[in-house]
């Protein structure tokens, strides 16, 4: 408990695919495949706690961030504002959960999708490790993102369409435009579009600043598209088993052949 209550970082800092590390990753995948297997048969009634419960969670988290960080005195405009794509992400993912909004759900099954997978895969967690509650804070709140968007994939089948890609990547881009003036206003480095992270990182291997914001761009766009194969794959099945039906239709409905009719009278 000491351990954890406390504002000052771990005696010892976070470590990549630690033991810790290792056991969160295992957690979300088993609740991600108790998600997919029980996706028809969760209650109504379930259904709407676990959206309304997970959305608490979301908001909760973050005012908890902020708050900690007002208590420890670490607060500050370059750095705790919730404008880093995770943080936008968590909120978003919230009013998502609990207005069924279709717009913020293929925004963030792009962007929430990446972003957390990405932040999971290689955390930015610096001096918090396990047991430390910034080490809870921050793995609740990524793996939230991922099991809000999947939930609502599985269970409430949502989908993102075509058009979903070239919508998410228009808001995106308009709000990196906002968050660049707000580094530009305060001096800090949200969404890391004036340094790259401290941590290693996606980012190390696309270049020097700026080319790898441009880098970062296509990879994203690479990864939406990797993100909707599964629905185009589904759309193209579903296409076939259509098309194989009709004709199905077409050739019981056509007419007899005429073959092995008596020729008719002269």
């Amino acid at each position: 408990m000491s351990a954890f209550l406390v504002f000052e970082p771990t005696a010892e800092p976070f470590i990549p695919y630690s033991l810790s590390h290792i056991i969160v990753l295992i957690l979300l995948a088993a609740i991600i495949v108790g998600l997919y297997l029980c996706r028809d048969r969760l209650s109504e009634t379930f259904r709407r706690r676990f959206r309304f419960s997970l959305a608490a969670g979301l908001f909760l988290q973050e005012l908890f961030i902020q708050g900690w960080n007002i208590a420890g005195g670490f607060w500050s405009p370059d750095a705790s504002l919730p404008l880093h794509l995770c943080n936008v992400s968590c909120l978003l993912c919230g009013v998502m959960l609990l207005k069924g909004n279709q717009t913020l759900y293929e925004i963030t099954y792009f962007c929430g999708l990446i972003g957390a997978a990405q932040a999971l895969l290689t955390p930015d967690l610096g001096p918090f490790a396990f047991p430390h509650v910034i080490f809870y804070r921050f793995f609740f709140a990524h793996s939230a993102i991922i099991i809000a968007c999947l939930y609502m994939t599985f269970v409430e089948k949502y989908r993102p369409y075509w058009a979903s890609i070239g919508k998410t990547v228009v808001i995106t881009n308009l709000f990196m435009l906002f968050v660049g003036a707000v580094d530009y206003i305060t001096g800090g480095n949200y969404m890391y579009l004036r340094a790259k992270p401290d941590n290693p990182s996606l980012l190390d291997i696309l270049g020097p600043w700026p080319w790898y914001i441009l880098s970062l761009e296509a990879v994203a766009l690479f990864l939406m598209v990797i993100y909707y194969l599964p629905f185009a794959f589904g759309d193209w099945r579903k296409a076939r088993r259509e098309k194989a039906q009709i004709e199905k239709a077409q050739e019981t409905a056509s007419p007899r052949s005429s073959q092995g009719q008596p020729p008719l009278g002269m």
